[in-house]
């Protein structure tokens, strides 16, 4: 029985350290992000038609693009409007739904009825083709680009709440919160809330990935960002048709969102390990 405790624990601590690590590569990342400009070794806007098209070297490591502006440059200063606004997206659909969720959960009723066939109509439309559509009607522009996919990213957080409401407030504490007189703001906040937290961050930290393609996606098709904005998603659609003779001018960015994407799966997924002992267990079996 010690060996098998001495065991978890060594898991445990194992999977401690890799969300420390993630952790930090996630930091690092929003840090280069803030700090871009000042990081940048050229002007990412600067163009230099003699320079245009040159490949990965010194002193442009990862080559120019047809304007002759700095790749590197580029990919660093597009980190801001990639990054922030899929953090902010995602804050956006994560607070709304988690309020929305925990209300129609706790109270139910009319409201709780109607809210969720508001979702249920949300979730019947596949979620891009949605976003697509409204950022259409809105038109370009990274912002309306945010409002589209948060007007159809909604529900599955205002679900997730919901049902964990639904387990939470038949719980004995909660019982006895009502019977010592707390008050349903209070309850919430006190008990519901923080019982209800970690699985609502674990899929929002796995959901940052998920915005961040789906809002370069949306700039690739021209309904996000616009030129001559550094964004990763635009980037690659401006050099999409030069993939074969100058590859470095889509691959680069197209290797930021799969870096930036893996980084927050990651940990997200190991703080769902470290949250849920019991799931890293039975991985551990399975494997």
């Amino acid at each position: 029985m010690t060996g098998k405790r001495y065991g978890r624990e060594r898991k445990r601590d194992r999977v401690r350290i890799r969300l420390w690590i993630f952790g930090i590569l996630a930091a690092a990342l929003v840090l280069a992000a803030f700090f871009s400009r000042q990081l940048c070794p050229f002007d990412p806007d600067a163009q230099n038609l003699s320079m245009a098209l040159e490949p990965p070297g010194f002193p442009h490591l990862l080559g120019t693009d047809r304007f002759g502006r700095d790749m590197l440059s580029r990919i660093i200063a597009g980190a801001r409007v990639s990054v922030f606004s899929a953090l902010a997206l995602v804050a956006v659909i994560t607070a709304t739904g988690t309020v929305l969720g925990v209300i129609c959960g706790y109270f139910g009723g009319l409201a709780d009825a109607v809210m969720m066939r508001i979702s249920d109509i949300c979730l019947a439309f596949p979620g891009l083709v949605a976003a697509m559509g409204i950022a259409a009607v809105l038109g370009g522009g990274i912002q309306n680009a945010v409002i589209a996919l948060a007007v159809v990213s909604w529900p599955k957080y205002a679900r997730l709440a919901r049902s964990q409401t639904l387990a939470v407030r038949e719980e004995p504490y909660v019982a006895a919160a009502r019977l010592a007189g707390g008050r349903p703001g209070q309850i919430l906040i006190r008990h519901v809330l923080p019982n209800i937290a970690g699985s609502i961050l674990v899929t929002a930290l796995l959901d940052i990935g998920t915005m961040m393609m789906e809002t370069a996606a949306l700039s690739f098709l021209g309904l996000g960002a616009q030129p001559p904005t550094a964004e990763w998603g635009s980037m690659m659609s401006d050099g999409r048709s030069m993939l074969q003779t100058y590859p470095w001018v889509v691959l680069t960015p197209g290797g930021a969102i799969f870096l930036s994407v893996a980084i927050f799966n990651l940990l997200g997924d190991t703080l769902r390990d470290y949250l849920d002992p019991r799931r890293l267990w039975k991985k551990e079996e399975r494997i």
